[in-house]
């Protein structure tokens, strides 16, 4: 028996069964926009050039490839759509692609004008492995300044038939179609056409409220100065409106310049943000490709609730929508990730953006201190300021909100609490800052009263015995907050907590009379590799005197450390990262888990696109080349071992009883009163169990024992 078109097709592979650097197995699809090169009322010609680009698309590891408005046809044939040889032969063309389709590992989607109740229609219609799965027409068209396709075309509300006949085959038909994979979930694709983007309630808002996660747009659209910026901005908006990844296709050449011109503009754009741009202009057809990220889109959806309140507000219709099942040719092998990761989610690598954003932090943190003080009465503040990176970027802040409220800095009261772990570096330090800032500076020995402490709880330490343990360590943490606010009763002032994200995220910090509290934390919000980049901002913008920087510039240098372990007496002893993990990858870490929800394992692999090669990829010009670090697989997940555990098993009752403090980024907040709400008394299991499920235990033991390199 001859093959049949079933056994000539490849086995897709479940996802489970792809190999941990794929990007199909942790959520991400790969789709392509094409921008051919037509030639006017000539199908074979152009079908011959999708199927070309089709190849190239599949070769390149694409899911999916769109084409533009009419591109079997070409666009711009005027009233020649009135003639059936054209007609007859954009079937025919079409028939030739189907055909050509079955060797082709790639969904197509393509622009036709299909003859239907004897109207004419120009559809966008979808195909793979020679099926026509189904054809969505055109719902508004044009007919203003240089557009009269309503003297050529139907819109979409004129159809009768709900399903035509094509090619032999019987394929469903209508503005309502959505095309689920059954092999990729969150994978469902809605289709429209040019115009329809434009309109006030595009065609593309009610398929993403009806489940639309993808929306391919073929869009003819000629050029004329201006436009381009335009189409970004409507691709950025409904992309964002909509939650959905959004791919544009816009004519190019080839196309009739008799009164109008083409730059064939393709797009990719996810919730908001541009993944991809091709060039505009080119002198051949082309494509560009874009992985987005499904899982990105279903959290979203799900966390924001005005969405499904749309649904509802729409309901009934919505209901009209048919879900026809496909199935795409996913990679079996590698697939790379090819869209950036950026290694610091809350620094952009970009001097542009990194900039507008650490002056936008400081304006968050200083606003709120502002208020919080108008609101207390209060014109003092106490910082304990220990020579380190928190506590210099409160009395940044504070330094800030005095001056905009026209208090004298001498109303801050900075105090060094030196105890038993204070190197003579952060001691130094903490006394040049108060003196550059133009501060009171106060000093306390906390020692004496640490000891009593210590002897009257019958610690060893008290006799001579060198025993450095938690009881030791938050002897000291628990005096130092002690005097911090019996200093403030005693100045009628606020205590100003220095804890940052990160520590809290981790839970290293003391409960209670320790670190953990304050009257109000400016901080709270603000991850420590945000602080050390706000710092060395600062430093590079120049935006204090140069005795100010200096003293900045050695604290942002220091090794960040609790200093609660006696140490040779120069440089700090101990080394949080040591304990917790590097803060680069444990604010990655946080970032995703917190932020998006995503599972541990995608966690690990995309802080290995980010993280994997030190080559690779734009680092922030705030971090020195000596310390762009790389982390291999198996440091990873060590790692991220110790934060689940931290975050979700060991930590959760200090942040339920965390003072106030302003909300600073999107994700940025572990308060029970803002972003994050959970039980202090859950297990990490269930995310520990995911990461060794789903991370090789080849790829977790490579380097096993690595992670204080």
């Amino acid at each position: 028996m001859p093959p049949t078109l079933e056994s000539r097709r490849p086995r897709v592979p479940h996802l489970a069964e792809l190999p941990f650097y794929s990007i199909y197995r942790h959520g991400f699809v790969r789709v392509a926009v094409a921008t051919p090169c037509v030639e006017i009322a000539s199908p074979t010609a152009n079908v011959a050039e999708m199927a070309r680009i089709a190849r190239e698309a599949a070769v390149n590891q694409a899911i999916l490839v769109v084409f533009p408005e009419l591109g079997i046809s070409a666009y711009s044939n005027e009233d020649l759509f009135q003639q059936d040889a054209l007609l007859d032969g954009s079937v025919q063309a079409l028939g030739t692609l189907v055909e050509a389709s079955k060797e082709i590992g790639i969904t197509l989607a393509v622009g036709m004008p299909l003859r239907v109740d004897d109207r004419l229609f120009n559809c966008a219609v979808l195909l793979r492995h020679g099926e026509l799965l189904g054809a969505v027409p055109k719902s508004y068209l044009p007919s203003y300044r240089e557009f009269y396709e309503k003297r050529q075309f139907a819109p979409a509300a004129q159809a009768l038939a709900t399903s035509i006949q094509l090619l032999g085959q019987t394929v469903p038909f209508g503005t309502r179609l959505l095309f689920e994979a059954k092999n990729v979930p969150g994978f469902v694709l809605g289709l429209e056409v040019c115009e329809d983007v434009w309109a006030p309630l595009p065609p593309s808002t009610y398929a993403a409220l009806a489940g639309a996660t993808v929306i391919a747009n073929l869009s003819a659209s000629d050029v004329t100065v201006g436009k381009a910026d335009y189409r970004r901005l409507l691709c950025a908006s409904q992309s964002a409106k909509c939650v959905a990844g959004y791919l544009y296709s816009a004519a190019g050449p080839g196309e009739s310049t008799t009164d109008l011109a083409w730059d064939g503009h393709a797009l990719v754009y996810e919730n908001g943000a541009r993944l991809a741009e091709s060039t505009r202009f080119p002198l051949q057809g082309g494509f560009i490709t874009a992985d987005l990220d499904l899982d990105h889109l279903r959290q979203e959806r799900m966390r924001w609730t005005t969405f499904g309140d749309c649904v509802q507000a729409h309901r009934g219709q919505l209901e009209g929508y048919r879900r026809i099942e496909i199935e795409l040719d996913v990679p079996a092998g590698h697939v790379r990730l090819e869209r950036s990761i950026e290694r610091f989610p809350y620094v952009p690598a970009d001097p542009a953006r990194r900039d507008e954003r650490c002056a936008e932090v400081y304006d968050i943190q200083v606003e709120a201190l502002r208020k919080r003080l108008a609101a207390t009465g209060l014109k003092r503040v106490v910082i304990g300021i220990s020579g380190g990176l928190d506590s210099t970027q409160v009395a940044l802040v504070a330094v800030r909100a005095f001056d905009r409220l026209g208090l004298p800095r001498s109303n801050i009261l900075g105090y060094t609490l030196p105890g038993f772990g204070t190197s003579r570096q952060t001691f130094e330090n903490a006394h040049a800052l108060m003196q550059a800032l133009g501060i009171t500076a106060g000093e306390i020995d906390i020692r004496p009263s640490a000891e009593l402490m210590l002897q009257h709880i019958g610690h060893p330490a008290a006799q001579g015995t060198p025993l450095h343990d938690i009881t030791y360590e938050n002897v000291q943490a628990g005096e130092r907050t002690s005097h911090l606010f019996r200093l403030a009763n005693r100045n009628n002032a606020l205590v100003l907590g220095t804890g940052d994200l990160s520590e809290l995220a981790l839970g290293f910090t003391t409960y209670g009379v320790g670190d953990h509290m304050s009257h109000y934390n400016v901080n709270a919000s603000v991850p420590k590799t945000l602080i050390r980049h706000l710092i060395r901002w600062l430093i590079g913008a120049r935006q204090f005197d140069a005795a100010t920087i200096d003293v900045l510039t050695r604290i942002v240098d220091t090794p960040i450390s609790p200093e609660l372990v006696p140490g040779a007496g120069d440089k700090p002893e101990q080394s949080s990262e040591a304990v917790v993990g590097p803060y680069d990858l444990q604010d990655f870490h946080l970032y995703y888990i917190s932020r998006f929800g995503y599972r541990p394992s995608k966690v690990a692999y995309l802080a290995h696109c980010a993280w994997g090669d030190a080559g690779t990829g734009a680092w922030p010009d705030t971090v020195p080349p000596g310390e762009r670090r790389a982390y291999d697989i198996a440091v990873i997940t060590e790692w991220l071992e110790v934060f689940l555990k931290r975050f979700f098993q060991g930590s959760q009752f200090k942040r339920s009883a965390m003072p106030n403090g302003p909300k600073v980024g999107s994700g940025g907040s572990l308060s029970p009163r803002a972003d994050w709400r959970a039980p202090s008394d859950s297990p990490a299991t269930v995310w520990l169990d995911e990461l060794h499920a789903n991370v090789p235990a080849s790829l977790r033991a490579k380097s096993r024992g690595s992670r204080r390199r």
